[in-house]
């Protein structure tokens, strides 16, 4: 048989789905479920396509709801199984014969699992979607991000990190102008961010960092709150294209200090937060600023080491500052979210945003 009579190899859509998580707040939880109908989206997607593709889960836990949501994923596909490990997980997919959609961000809440997914797919030696462990663990630890952005020149608000709130003093905090905003330092996906983040003095500071610290059992960032427009970047590709630009609006929250992306914006539906951020895309910008965001945001994807697919988060100043606040790798890919909101500004469907992704990865639509 020829190399052009040889079946295309298989895709395996890798993800993550946990019964229960070890930190952080209880309804935390949503977020990692929200992975599994991603993943379920984006099989489809590539079935439809005609691809070869199955789901393959990455689960703990037993009992509940939580359950019926993973065996309804692992229905999706007669050769889907469930393991504890990525390594285990992909026993019957080897490397010479499947791709990796990957989608896994580790189990119950555990740092950087993303990145150790990632470099395990590149040491079984797997052709996989989505950035490389590198940059996830660049990306993940947002302290070590933002150092690199400074180095490569993109703005990005005073920060401070504290392992302890008797650590914050006004000392550490006097290259900081209030207000500021409390993050854990190795979360996204609005994790630990309400209005209970954005603080305005240094009681108030160390009373955040401690239940940062408490809650998520990591260190806290404490950075310097922007006051302005927040933009989602899209980028994709190599070289690297970036998506029309998209614009959270925050015109029902009068407050300035109201107008984030929470977690309730972005997980709790029927909450005011989210049924009131609409994200306006293409945004209404001027050319000018335009040109200085995608400028940024290619920045950024350089300076993070990106490939395949991210998405840059910046504010914006009343003077056209931009200023990054998260680079993103591996954001979402469910069809509700921002990232294939901007892929079908640009004219893709929603399959074949996720074929292109798979391409970018295999080098070749015809997978």
């Amino acid at each position: 048989m020829s190399s052009e009579d040889q079946e295309p190899p298989g895709v395996v859509v890798l993800y993550n789905h946990s019964a229960t998580i070890m930190k952080g707040e209880p309804r935390d939880l949503i977020a990692d479920q929200e992975v599994v109908e991603c993943a379920r989206a984006v099989a489809a997607a590539l079935q439809r396509k005609g691809h070869r593709a199955v789901l393959v889960p990455i689960s703990t836990g037993t009992g509940g709801s939580t359950n019926e949501v993973v065996a309804s994923a692992l229905t999706a596909h007669p050769l889907t199984r469930a393991s504890t490990d990525v390594e285990m997980a992909l026993i019957p997919y080897p490397p010479t014969e499947w791709v990796v959609f990957n989608l896994g961000e580790g189990l119950e809440g555990r740092l950087f699992e993303d990145a150790r997914i990632a470099w395990a797919l590149e040491a079984m030696g797997y052709r996989f979607t989505g950035c490389d462990g590198d940059a996830l663990s660049r990306s993940l630890n947002k302290a070590r991000a933002k150092m690199l952005l400074a180095e490569r020149g993109v703005a990005t608000p005073p920060w401070a990190v504290f392992r302890h709130p008797t650590e914050v003093t006004a000392g550490r905090l006097s290259h900081l102008t209030f207000p500021v905003i409390v993050k854990p330092i190795a979360e996204d996906a609005s994790l630990g961010i309400g209005p209970e983040a954005i603080v305005a003095d240094e009681r108030a500071t160390r009373e955040r960092v401690a239940y940062i610290v408490e809650t998520y059992r990591q260190s806290a960032l404490v950075e310097q709150f922007i006051v302005g427009r927040e933009f989602n970047v899209a980028l994709w590709g190599n070289p690297v294209e970036v998506l029309p630009l998209a614009e959270v609006d925050f015109s029902a929250f009068a407050n300035p200090l109201e107008r984030i992306v929470s977690f309730a914006a972005k997980w709790e539906e029927g909450t005011f937060e989210y049924l009131n951020t609409p994200v306006r895309c293409p945004a209404p910008v001027d050319r000018r600023l335009a040109a200085r965001i995608t400028r940024t945001a290619v920045r950024s994807w350089q300076a993070i080491g990106c490939r395949s697919y991210a998405r840059v988060d910046m504010r914006i100043t009343d003077q056209g500052v931009p200023y990054v606040v998260e680079v993103n790798c591996n954001p979402d890919l469910s069809p509700e979210a921002g990232f294939y909101r901007a892929a079908r500004a640009a004219g893709f469907s929603y399959e074949d945003m996720i074929e292109h992704i798979l391409s970018l990865t295999t080098g070749s639509k015809n997978v």
